[in-house]
């Protein structure tokens, strides 16, 4: 058994340092094009590569130049490369917020998956609107704040059903049932978890299998330790086909657990053991402080005192020195609030003043509006009026114009009929003389 878990462990080794070194390759392969690369679309590709395999601590380095980029490029394009320089702009939003929640900043790391979501909803990018809520939901229930969790998870999974992404849909059924693991409501979790199963079998997620099948132990192990052991010791199986070193040392972790509670000490030491080395060679100071606890405790049942006491004094020494860090790293996640708290009140007063000066410039343009408006109507008004009194005018100029005709064709018609009946001034002559 020792000797099998030896050529394991040092199979192990070489796998992560192989990884380690394909991956450092990468980088500075990447880094290289990067140096050459003219084309600015390829420059941007390049840096989210580089943001999305670099160390966590490096990420913002080349996010953050990714979003300059993608905003320059946007600025002189349209068409369907606006939709996929926004789509780049978004995910590199995405890996900004990954390091400030990694960092300890989740009030600035929640902030910039907002921003990321809103670009996603704006061109209606349903793979990455699912990524943003499944991300914003595992911070939430890393938080404790499980309802809120279990809310995105949710949103998560329905967009992926809608789409048909079958292993997205299989990952937010192992995130729910994770979320209520955590709740104590194993049955739900189990059914979630038995659906993320059958999802990977379908489309041959050994990664996936593995995942669901560690999960299943996780709900078997209080209650039926023989249907646990099964699970882990698949899982164990398919990790080692695939090369998963973290899921590994994961499924080690819970294989001891299971011996020591079945009392078969000397497996559940073989397994912590091998996993507190392979914790000290991936540098692991948590699960190496699991790793020395449990090692005590084998140590303390089977009367290994000497064993069980420096087993003991590693465990303190990993559990203070993480608290320490711990505790720094709670100083300066309270520094980097207080900074984003201060920033954000100044961006809120500065939003004030400009909202009020928005308002009352809308104020004066509604009061000029309304002047106008009112001016414009008694100038209706008005000409209305006149052109009535000038119809009224030419109307009753009209009539009296017509009677005063009439008044004169009366009076040219009497003076003709006096005419015609007065005898003339010659013929009054005439008839004097005789």
């Amino acid at each position: 058994m020792k000797q099998k878990f030896r050529d394991i462990l040092l199979y192990l080794f070489v796998l992560v340092s192989s990884l380690c070194s394909a991956q450092e390759a990468d980088i500075e392969r990447l880094k290289l094009h990067l140096k050459n690369s003219k084309q600015d679309t390829t420059r941007l590709v390049l840096l989210l590569q580089l943001s999305e395999i670099c160390k966590t601590s490096e990420i913002i380095s080349y996010a953050e130049p990714a979003i300059k980029l993608a905003d320059e490029l946007l600025a002189k394009t349209s068409g369907t490369t606006t939709t996929y320089l926004l789509k780049k702009k978004a995910i590199a939003i995405n890996n900004v917020a990954y390091q400030y929640t990694n960092l300890g900043n989740i009030s600035k790391g929640l902030a910039y998956y907002d921003k990321g979501l809103k670009i996603q909803q704006q061109i209606n990018d349903k793979y990455g609107m699912a990524r943003s809520f499944n991300d914003i939901g595992y911070i939430y229930n890393e938080q404790g704040d499980l309802n809120n969790a279990l809310i995105y998870y949710t949103k998560a999974l329905k967009i992926r059903e809608a789409i048909n992404d079958t292993q997205g849909v299989a990952q937010s059924f192992i995130n729910i049932g994770t979320n209520y693991l955590d709740q104590n409501n194993k049955a739900k979790a189990l059914e979630c978890f038995l659906k993320s199963l059958k999802l990977h079998e379908t489309i041959g997620d050994k990664l996936g299998i593995a995942h669901s099948l560690n999960n299943l132990g996780l709900i078997y192990k209080k209650n039926d330790r023989a249907k646990a052991l099964d699970c882990y010791t698949k899982s164990l199986k398919i990790l080692y086909e695939i090369g998963s070193v973290e899921g590994i040392l994961n499924c080690y972790n819970n294989l001891g657990a299971i011996y020591f509670n079945e009392k078969k000490f000397s497996m559940a030491f073989a397994y912590c053991d091998s996993s507190l080395i392979l914790s000290k060679r991936l540098g692991l100071p948590d699960n190496i402080k699991n790793a020395e606890r449990a090692l005590y405790k084998i140590d303390s049942a089977i009367n290994n005192t000497k064993g069980a006491f420096e087993h003991y004094k590693l465990y303190i020494l990993y559990r203070d020195s993480i608290n320490n860090e711990d505790t720094r790293k709670a100083s300066i996640k309270s520094q980097l609030k207080y900074e984003f708290e201060k920033k954000e009140a100044v961006i809120k007063e500065q939003q004030e003043k400009e909202r009020v000066v928005a308002e009352e410039k809308n104020r004066f343009q509604k009061i000029i509006i309304a002047s106008v408006l009112a001016g414009l109507i008694l100038v209706i008004v008005f000409a209305l009026f006149v052109f009535r009194s000038l119809k009224i005018t030419r109307h009753q100029k009209i009539i009296i114009e017509e009677k005063h005709k009439e008044i004169l064709d009366s009076i040219h018609y009497a003076k003709r009929i006096q005419t015609s009946l007065l005898p003339t001034e010659k013929y009054i002559d005439k008839n004097l003389r005789r």
